[in-house]
């Protein structure tokens, strides 16, 4: 079976062949980097790890750029707020955002610009588009870009230009020709910090946002590449202006997939910073393992919503724990790759191979798992492991995780440990009450106690 990935610019799924097989070239806007990281950016950034994963394990080699955006009105007021400079507040974040994203299991990309590392290419397509007439200047100093001279814009999207004006609600920008115009160049201000100010042949100034992703993806990838991916919320305006900007320069096309993942939301609202309603990586990893996370994310689909709530982590929890369970009961034996000709790895392919289809691929996964249970067989618990580990999954040791439990709080192993071995004296010394009463005590902390032909195991409930 062929790799089918919906593409939003046809709005349909296209079988994949990369532009120079078997190399894919992938760009996915990343962070702006004023705050700490949500788990919308988690789930972002979760979708195309498992797309990058995918594609190496389907035998493609994968660069993939994951820009940062280290300069922005947003950045500029939070450094300004926090008496620092900009860029201990951007070297700050992007710490914390690695920190983060390796909790997760997320690789890091191949490639990991910053914007203001780019800003000569930017300057130079700003240079190429007012050549071609399509930007202008404005009287305050800024470099607009001049949306009605661009035949395609609204084609990623499918806003047409008079629907988009029709629903315009701001007023002209000063210098703007038309409101649907963007800027490419803002003028410096007086009260902005010198660091956010660059020399160009427009005067002093800073990179609109818009035109940073266009430098970065066409400098790395060259002017056509494949995959180009981002939060639904980028659909439009940004990656609209993108490729009005790198197809008006380059007359090229940007990218042949488009690839947005679904919101993040909470009571039925997107999870945003501008909201007030989001929940910081960190801040969920404080009540739940960040494997639990990252199978909560896996289990929906990528361009699905995805809806947030304590119940729905807990049922992740319990589900992981059930994948774990099977491996614990039987130790796995790994093949050196995978057989893709056995009937489970071959339905994950499937999965995998309609639009990176993670619930399926999950799915899967349990049905292997019980089949471990049933059958004992080591190979198909060394397969279970190996697929899971194409999700960043089940790579952790089967018991040291199910007794780590996935939540924060709780007794220490050894303070566990010596209370089964205190259960184990009063069961010797035919103390069956005392033994009755460390187990109760053991499960009052969350602790459930096993005993089996091997001996006694425990787990955290």
């Amino acid at each position: 079976m062929t790799l089918r990935i919906y593409n939003t610019l046809t709005r349909r799924l296209e079988p994949f062949e990369p532009l120079e097989p078997p190399h894919v070239r992938m760009y996915v806007c990343g962070m702006t980097v004023y705050d700490l990281c949500h788990l919308g950016h988690a789930r972002s950034m979760l979708a195309f790890d498992i797309v990058q994963r995918w594609l190496k394990a389907s035998g493609y080699r994968v660069t993939y750029v994951r820009n940062v955006t280290d300069i922005d009105d947003k950045i500029i007021a939070r450094a300004l707020k926090n008496g620092e400079t900009i860029t201990s507040l951007t070297n700050r974040m992007i710490d914390a955002l690695h920190q983060d994203a390796d909790a997760l299991g997320i690789e890091r990309p191949t490639h990991e610009p910053r914007a203001t590392e780019y800003v000569p290419q930017m300057l130079d397509i700003v240079r190429r588009l007012e050549d071609k007439g399509l930007a202008y200047r404005s009287p305050n100093g800024d470099v607009n870009y001049a949306v009605r001279k661009f035949p395609g814009y609204g084609k990623l999207s499918g806003k047409s230009l008079d629907d988009l004006r029709a629903g315009e609600r701001v007023a002209v920008d000063d210098g703007k020709q038309d409101p649907l115009d963007f800027v490419l160049w803002k003028s410096a201000k007086p009260e902005e910090p010198a660091e956010a100010k660059w020399d160009s042949p427009y005067g002093s100034g800073r990179p609109g946002w818009h035109i940073e992703c266009s430098a970065m993806s066409c400098e790395m990838l060259g002017e056509s590449f494949d995959i180009h991916g981002g939060g639904a919320d980028l659909q439009f305006p940004h990656h609209e202006n993108e490729i009005a900007q790198s197809e008006g320069a380059t007359g090229k096309p940007l990218a042949r997939f488009w690839m947005h993942n679904g919101f993040v939301r909470v009571d039925n609202e997107k999870m945003s910073k501008s909201l007030g309603n989001f929940f910081t990586i960190r801040e969920v990893l404080e009540k739940y393992d960040a494997e639990t996370v990252r199978f909560f994310v896996l289990r929906a689909h990528y361009r699905s919503a995805l809806n947030y709530s304590d119940v729905h982590l807990d049922d992740a929890r319990g589900a992981l724990k059930r994948l774990y369970t099977a491996l614990a009961a039987v130790p796995a034996e790994e093949a050196a790759s995978i057989d893709w000709r056995s009937p489970f790895a071959a339905r994950f392919r499937e999965a995998m191979d309609e639009d990176f289809g993670t619930p399926e691929a999950v799915a899967v996964l349990f049905e292997l798992a019980a089949e471990v249970n049933r059958s004992k067989d080591a190979r198909l618990a060394g397969l279970l492991k190996q697929l899971g580990g194409v999700l960043g999954l089940l790579q952790q040791d089967p018991v040291a995780y199910l007794q780590g439990g996935g939540a924060a709080g709780g007794p220490d192993v050894a303070q566990i440990e010596a209370q089964i071995a205190a259960r184990a004296a009063a069961k010797a010394a035919k103390d069956y009450a005392e033994a009755d009463r460390i187990r109760q005590a053991l499960q009052a902390q969350g602790i459930v106690v096993k005993d089996g032909p091997a001996g006694t195991t425990w787990e955290r409930a």
